[in-house]
């Protein structure tokens, strides 16, 4: 059996953390109480988890007595507040006082009693201090996702014969049996048949030509053709083949694609393409389809503190949306454009947008309890999200919404989120296979800002 005695960082992640040991002890050292305490009054996700974790505490009183452990689960789990080791010698240039110092003394102490202690901490610091006392010590990993390079991409590259390849680009209402696709593993260097997922984008080669190649996308039955491929909505024309099969999920109707998530480095277009597609299908497209276009980002400060700053709510939420004026500033002018009042021209265009609601701005947190009705949405940076954010706007879209999640998880700006702990590659992991969302990950060569822009981004 072992004792798993969990910091603060963890409950404030994950309140259900908990429930995640099965039949081990689950230790809380007392000083992780009084913290909680700190956030309870937030009205940020750590004083809303944070109220959580108060509430199961809470439930399991009449159980036991929490001090002798009480269990939690069906599997013999126990979980158990701790208020002794008091006495237990730490370095000495180490604060009493403070709260972590108090958890691994609690750790410490455990140890000692020859318990198989593991602190679970997400704070990377804690278990470096947790290493100089000899303590194991782990990041909590029960809603982590994998590697980057190991996340589902929503592409590959597949192979099969010329004749398949000749036979699909005859008829363009043909498709593939994905029994015919094979892609090449790196271990035994054959070909395998392919395992495609539901609503994969494939890039097709030839085994016997390098040059022949097609397009496709596994329907879940058979691989079909791109419908939308030779579409230039808003007059923006896909670069690369990762745009082609971006274009592709943003182009399909609310009913067929719902939820589509893009991922990829910075300067690949993913906000300035769902833009182009958004605009086309509410300004340019008649009947239009959707009859607002809605762009939310998450941003901890905006989020938790925007009541305290001056002026109306689009006021508030404005200097976080530079980035999308840049956007469809580049949209409403060509780049030949050097007169001044074209320019200008643009620029009113831009502002038009926003003055008539076309577009609509606002804070990632003031969606909750919405039912958005023929939505465009565009979630961006939400790489910044938690897992808990992302599930909740994610259930907010009612019929005729269309709901596009974009960001880069190399990009992160929140103290407590990874590459593998986001709110954007945790939805994607756990939307894989559903016939209503479509992925697609962009790479750097695809990178069409500027030269120098990909090279950063490959290089940073």
């Amino acid at each position: 059996m072992k004792y798993y005695v969990l910091d603060t960082s963890v409950l404030l992640h994950s309140p259900n953390a908990l429930f995640a040991f099965n039949e081990h002890v689950v230790v809380l050292p007392e000083v992780v109480l009084e913290e909680l305490d700190h956030f309870k009054s937030e009205s940020s996700d750590r004083g809303v988890n944070s109220r959580q974790v108060s509430r199961i505490i809470d439930s399991l009183l009449p159980i036991g007595n929490l001090l002798d452990g009480v269990p939690i689960n069906d599997f013999g789990g126990v979980l158990k507040i701790e208020t002794n080791h008091l006495n237990i010698r730490m370095p000495e240039y180490w604060a009493q006082s403070k709260a972590d110092n108090r958890i691994l003394q609690v750790c410490k102490g455990l140890s000692e009693s020859n318990r198989n202690v593991i602190l679970v901490s997400r704070d990377t610091n804690m278990r470096v201090k947790a290493a100089i006392l000899s303590i194991q010590a782990e990041d909590f990993r029960n809603d982590k996702v994998p590697n980057v390079d190991e996340q589902y991409s929503g592409r590959a590259v597949v192979y099969a014969s010329s004749d398949v390849i000749d036979s699909f680009h005859a008829n363009d209402s043909g498709c593939i049996d994905p029994g015919s696709v094979y892609s090449f593993d790196e271990c035994s260097n054959t070909l395998m048949p392919a395992t495609l997922n539901v609503n994969q984008f494939l890039l097709i080669c030839s085994t016997d030509n390098d040059q022949h190649t097609a397009l496709g996308r596994f329907d879940g039955r058979s691989v079909v053709h791109l419908r939308y491929h030779k579409r230039n909505p808003f007059g923006v024309i896909p670069r690369n083949v990762g745009q082609i099969f971006m274009q592709e999920c943003l182009m399909m109707s609310a009913e067929e694609a719902p939820l589509v998530i893009i991922k990829g480095p910075a300067g690949t277009a993913k906000t300035f393409y769902s833009l182009a597609v958004g605009l086309y299908k509410t300004m340019e497209r008649q009947p239009r389809e959707y009859h607002h276009l809605l762009i939310c980002r998450p941003n901890i400060p905006m989020d938790e503190d925007i009541g305290y700053l001056p002026g109306s709510e689009v006021e508030k939420v404005s200097p976080f949306m530079r980035g999308i004026r840049d956007n469809l500033f580049t949209l409403m002018h060509s780049n030949t454009i050097e007169d001044a009042r074209e320019l200008a021209q643009a620029e009113d265009s831009v502002q038009m947008l926003f003055d008539k609601r076309i577009i609509q701005t606002e804070a990632l947190a003031f969606q909750r309890g919405r039912s958005l009705q023929k939505y465009w949405m565009i979630l961006d940076e939400m790489q910044n999200s938690t897992p808990r954010q992302a599930k909740g706007v994610i259930t907010r879209p009612g019929l005729g919404t269309k709901m596009i999640l974009i960001g880069d998880p190399a990009q992160i700006d929140h103290p407590y989120l990874d590459s593998r702990s986001n709110g954007l590659v945790y939805a994607s992991e756990k939307m894989r296979g559903s016939k209503l969302c479509f992925q697609i990950t962009l790479q750097h060569d695809e990178c069409e800002r500027s030269p120098l822009a990909a090279e950063a981004a490959l290089r940073l």
